[in-house]
């Protein structure tokens, strides 16, 4: 049986990073409201202190390291929020972190994990090549590897987010959670279900690469290629010995969806326009499920904005409308 993390250290969680992380707001969309007809909430994660989720997970772990651990210094794979939101939890605990990252992550996030006093390392083009650079870290330099999703303080970090969101709506219908290794899917349906059983978790994510569906689809945790694509934050796989997240997932979604790169800059495009936000592709999936007539609401629904890292280069062509992504085939 799969290894599960408990509410119990969600709650935990909550009450040692709550002086280090803010409580994000949960606001309406007026225009996916009106175009839906039912109550569409937007948690604004992007508002976080690195632009992402992340910090939840990754401040709970650093926290409930030992002295000993902190002293050795932390390591993890990222494809950048997460190796951000760890650099950024590291510094404040004085402790030494090194990040490692494929090619296929963007540069913004490189250069903002080197800002933060880290140390980054670009190595292949996955994650699984980059992880052979933290395994070798901790065998031959003792660093703690503090992976990006699978390990039960960083999935009790990001529960807080279901937490708060069902603080805010009580009477939820359905929450879109974007769905890559399942952190913080896993994190936020244990908080969802334990307390509002009826409400909903749906997890989106793009075509192209789309490890944990596969994964699902198989039955067992199984390798996939890791692809360019517009939600970067999404990519890479879930890891062959996978001990919570595949089964949670399993146990607590409800639903997944996959969404197109068009539909996906499509949804950035709406963020943008009509929600004034600044969101990475893998933030705006729920908004592009909605767009896209893939999730049709049926009540009170929230949509997880992660996070607003992405290329400003890029984002810029996105809105421009010159993005090579817009003209394809939805």
């Amino acid at each position: 049986m799969a290894a599960m993390v408990t509410m119990a250290e969600i709650l935990a969680a909550r009450r040692r990073i709550s002086p280090l992380v803010h409580r994000t707001a949960l606001t309406p969309s007026l225009s996916l409201s009106e175009k839906t007809g039912q109550a569409i909430l937007l948690k604004n994660e992007q508002q976080q202190l690195t632009g992402s989720f992340k910090l939840r997970g990754a401040t709970n772990a650093v926290l409930s390291l030992s002295d000993e651990e902190r002293a050795r210094g932390v390591t993890a794979a990222s494809t950048g929020n997460h190796g951000r939101a760890l650099s950024h939890a590291a510094k404040a605990a004085g402790t030494r972190a090194v990040i490692c990252m494929s090619s296929l992550v963007p540069s913004n996030k490189v250069e903002a994990i080197k800002a933060l006093g880290a140390e980054a390392r670009i190595v292949g083009r996955s994650q699984d090549d980059a992880q052979i650079e933290v395994n070798r870290l901790v065998a031959e330099e003792g660093l703690v590897d503090i992976p990006p999703f699978d390990r039960a303080e960083v999935i009790a970090g990001q529960g807080t987010l279901g937490l708060e969101i069902l603080e805010d709506v009580p009477e939820l219908d359905a929450v879109l959670v974007p769905l890559s290794g399942g952190g913080l899917i896993a994190g936020v349906a244990l908080a969802i279900k334990t307390l509002s059983p009826r409400t909903r978790v749906i997890g989106v994510c793009m075509e192209r690469g789309a490890a944990m569906v596969a994964c699902l689809a198989a039955g067992k945790p199984v390798d996939i290629e890791e692809l360019e694509t517009l939600a970067d934050s999404l990519g890479g796989g879930i890891g062959l010995s996978n001990r919570y997240t595949f089964g949670m997932v399993r146990e607590f979604v409800d639903e997944t969806i996959l969404l197109t790169e068009r539909e996906i800059a499509e949804a950035i495009v709406h963020g943008y326009f009509e929600e004034r936000e600044v969101l990475e592709g893998a933030a705006a999936v729920g908004i592009g499920a909605i767009l896209a007539g893939k999730f049709v609401p049926r009540g009170p629904t929230a949509l997880v904005l992660s996070g607003k890292n992405i290329d400003m280069g890029v984002h810029a062509q996105i809105v421009a409308g010159t993005h090579k992504a817009l003209g394809e085939a939805a």
